[in-house]
Parts: C-alpha cells; sequence; structure tokens
C-alpha cells in the first residue's frame, strides 16, 4: 500500500480543506487532534445516546463532519472537552494519519497493546507510525507528551506498545500470558481469542482497512475452539517479518490479505459496538 494515499477511512472528503491550515510538524498535528476528539473511556465525560454513538463514525469525513456540525470553527480553535467528537484510540490515529497524508508524508496506524495504562495489565491500544525519510517512527497522537511517562510518546521505543502479531506468538510459544491482554483487567473481553482478532484487525489496518474495534469478518471468533490458528500463525509470522525488513514477507501476507476470503474485509461487517446497540450484520459502502 502506498501509505501516502488516503484509504476511504482515512479520507476527509469535503472537509479536507481543514487540514490546509494545519501546522505542518508533528507535535502539532497531534495536538490538533487531541483537541478534536476526546475517548470515550478515558476523557472523564460519561457520554450516553447520541453522542456515545460517535464512536461508530467509520470515516475520517464523519469525524470531521460532526465536529464542524457541533463547533464550525478552524481545528486550532480550542474547544472543550465535552465538545471534542467522541471517539477511541483507533480515532486518534485514523486522523492524525489522514492529516499526515494530506501533508504528502506516508502514515499508517499499527494495532496491539500497550503496556502504559494499566500496572501489570496491557489494554488493546491503536498507534500510529510515519515514515521521517529514514524510518518508521512509531507514536501516540492519544497522549499529551507533556504528561510524566518513561519514554517520549511521540518517538515510541520498542516495548512500551507491542503489535497484535507479536503478542499472539509470544502466547503461542508459551511466553505470554493470554490473560494479562484484552479490554480492562478483569472484563471477560479478553484473552487469546481477542488478541487473535486483533491480529486481523493488524493485518486489515496495515492494508488500507482501518476498521472500528468492533468490526468483525472472515475468520474472526469470538473463541478459539474451531479457529484456524494455523492461518493466524502464518499471518502473524509474515507481519513480524515484515516488520524487521523482510519485503518477500510483506509482498506474501499483502497477497494473502487481497487474495483470502478469510482474511480480506469484502464490505460486510458484524457490528459488536461498546453503545449497546444490538450487534447486527452491516454493509459498510
Amino acid at each position: 500500500m502506498d501509505y501516502k494515499t488516503q484509504s476511504r477511512f482515512s479520507d476527509p472528503g469535503d472537509h479536507a480543506g481543514l487540514f490546509d491550515a494545519l501546522p505542518d510538524d508533528i507535535p502539532g498535528i497531534a495536538a490538533v487532534v487531541r483537541n478534536l476528539l476526546i475517548h470515550y473511556r478515558g476523557g472523564g465525560i460519561e457520554f450516553t445516546g447520541e453522542r456515545l454513538a460517535e464512536i461508530d463514525n467509520r470515516w475520517v469525513a464523519a469525524i470531521l463532519a460532526t465536529d464542524q456540525k457541533r463547533n464550525g470553527t478552524a481545528l486550532t480553535e480550542p474547544r472543550e472537552p465535552v465538545d471534542r467528537v467522541v471517539g477511541c484510540c483507533r480515532d486518534y490515529t485514523l486522523t492524525f494519519v489522514s492529516v499526515l497524508r494530506h501533508k504528502g508524508i506516508p502514515a499508517r496506524s499499527r494495532i496491539g497493546f500497550a503496556d502504559y495504562f494499566a500496572q501489570g495489565f496491557n489494554p488493546d491500544h491503536v498507534v500510529a507510525e510515519y515514515w521521517n525519510g529514514d524510518r518508521w517512527v512509531m507514536i501516540d497522537a492519544q497522549l499529551d507528551p507533556a504528561e510524566d511517562r518513561p519514554f517520549d510518546v511521540q518517538d515510541m521505543p520498542s516495548g512500551p506498545f507491542r503489535s497484535a502479531a507479536e503478542v499472539w506468538l509470544g502466547i503461542r510459544a508459551g511466553d505470554l500470558d493470554p490473560e494479562l491482554f484484552g479490554v480492562d483487567p478483569g472484563s471477560p473481553i479478553g484473552g487469546a481469542w481477542f488478541v487473535r482478532n486483533y491480529v486481523h484487525y493488524q493485518l486489515a489496518h496495515l492494508n488500507g482497512d482501518e476498521l472500528l474495534l468492533w468490526d468483525n469478518w472472515g475468520a474472526m471468533s469470538d473463541r478459539l475452539d474451531g479457529a484456524d490458528v494455523d492461518l493466524t500463525d502464518r499471518i502473524a509470522r509474515l507481519m513480524v517479518a515484515s516488520d524487521n525488513g523482510d519485503e518477500t514477507a510483506t509482498k506474501e501476507v499483502d497477497e494473502l490479505y487481497r487474495t483470502d476470503p478469510e482474511l480480506t474485509f469484502a464490505g460486510r461487517s458484524f457490528i459488536t459496538s461498546p453503545t449497546g446497540a444490538p450487534f447486527a450484520w452491516v454493509d459498510v459502502s
């Protein structure tokens, strides 16, 4: 994939002009994203009804439309937290990626787990990477760099965030405890089946299908019994090899995503949204 090109999910559409006046520096762009969005669980405000439903915005164009309907000002103008668009880590990352692609900077989202939100636990998380001309730089655009953390959130080292593929292979090797990976400590939404699904999200996002974290399709399942774990093993190994510079692995796993119906998102999703709406199949056009 050409990571300088907008995907159908990252495309700002009719609101692309809002990006023209944004800063060109990475810290400035990330600050604008934090001004635009508020996390539905981590922002200190309880959202319900139509406001909570904003987390189902699939498209950056929809996020921007929601903001402009409510605020109607330049994205650099300060927004009160309650007036920001309700989203999650995926939305911070996808919006950040969208701005960078608009400016011609290759950028992509990465799916995995972070060790810096809960002591001894690794919640699911989405961060961004951009190409600085020499290497991929990882950034957590959701986090304010002024916060006290033992690493630079705008140039993250390996370790605090691990890709879903890395975690899955660690679980399969017996090196990682699957119960330490999920939504929250003690939540039933976690464990090996959950990590496995995130491997499939990782592959989709890397191929420009930056789906919601509650979209479900193909070989994804809420249990391991009967699941095609061999397929997940294969794509996880290939994605880790790709991250380590193996171009052959990159081509192979991308080809698998395009051709294997168990992996390819073909426009139909079973939605398990945390809004509480009934789970249902939807067509994503």
